[in-house]
């Protein structure tokens, strides 16, 4: 197993452990105090324990290398694992609502409040760190199930800093609505957290072209080729969560020995890894530049005109 790999399952047994963690902390002060937003703390907690489960299996099959029947590998199960976490912090968001709603017609009830705080504030701050850890590792490693989890984990901290806010302005204030309210404001910022990985899973499911990326592989390619003296045209790349797949055609005149075309195509897809800044398997065809208006039309491409 390489350093990476060591970093990526460390971080994510991390995630697990901590989870379970705060899951029990959290269950013991929302039993203890009756509070509507601890519920919702504690229900994020019970979200995340089962998803960084799955995230744990995705990532382990993640790092598993190409057969036969899957030629291209399990990285993309990165995606469907987002999703998975997407839909549970939305579910979630939505249990929150209905239970503090009810709450709050049906008599708010509310007890130990200031033993209940300390746990609340001292989940938030762990969760803190933690999640600001799997994001930064998540990026390092390249990994979208680290950061996906990363996320949740800010997510959750977050929850519970809006906790401990409800609780405390029900003391300060003894006005008990404070709870079940800032349980629903909440639940609304989980759902947005949940969208949002909705929407990163379905892109990365869909192969949606990122601007960033593309513009970074075009500068990278406008670089590349120019020292290589080459021009491209037919580019499309989509990334596996954890490198990139890319596909382009490139143009040399009919008069150029194969093997020579073939040693510049070599140098080109071993440089734009590098020049692109992240990991990426780069897949060349070679086309002679005087067959291309017949070929492709009037499509436009690098280096020749219309």
């Amino acid at each position: 197993m390489d350093p990476t790999d060591r970093q990526r399952l460390f971080a994510i047994r991390l995630s697990l452990a901590a989870g379970v963690l705060m899951l029990v902390g959290k269950s013991a002060a929302w039993w203890w105090t009756g509070s509507s937003a601890i519920y919702a703390d504690a229900a994020e907690s019970v979200i995340h324990v089962f998803a960084v489960g799955f995230a744990a299996f995705s990532l382990h099959l993640s790092g598993r290398p190409a057969t036969a029947q899957f030629p291209f590998g399990y990285e993309r199960i990165a995606f469907l694992s987002a999703g998975f976490e997407g839909a549970l912090i939305s579910l979630a968001a939505v249990s929150i609502t209905a239970t503090a709603v009810h709450n709050w017609m049906s008599g708010i009830r509310l007890a130990h409040l200031g033993p209940g705080a300390g746990i609340v504030a001292a989940a938030a701050t762990l969760n803190l760190a933690l999640g600001w850890y799997l994001v930064r590792t998540g990026r390092r490693t390249k990994s979208i199930i680290l950061e996906a989890n990363g996320r949740h984990v800010l997510t959750d901290s977050w929850t519970s800093f809006a906790a401990l806010a409800g609780l405390l302005l029900v003391i300060v204030s003894g006005w008990k609505p404070f709870d079940p309210i800032v349980a629903i404001l909440a639940a609304l910022n989980i759902l947005w957290s949940g969208g949002l990985l909705l929407w990163r899973s379905a892109a990365g499911l869909l192969d949606y072209a990122d601007p960033d990326a593309a513009g970074r592989l075009l500068r990278a390619l406008d670089t590349v080729s120019g020292e290589l003296g080459v021009q491209y045209h037919g580019v499309r790349f989509r990334s596996s969560g954890a490198r990139l797949l890319i596909e382009l055609h490139l143009l040399f005149p009919s008069r150029t020995p194969i093997g020579h075309a073939h040693a510049v195509a070599t140098e080109l897809e071993r440089r734009l890894p590098a020049l692109i800044g992240e990991p990426a398997e780069v897949v060349t065809h070679l086309e002679a530049v005087e067959d291309h208006a017949s070929v492709h039309g009037r499509e436009r491409h690098a280096g020749l005109s219309d």
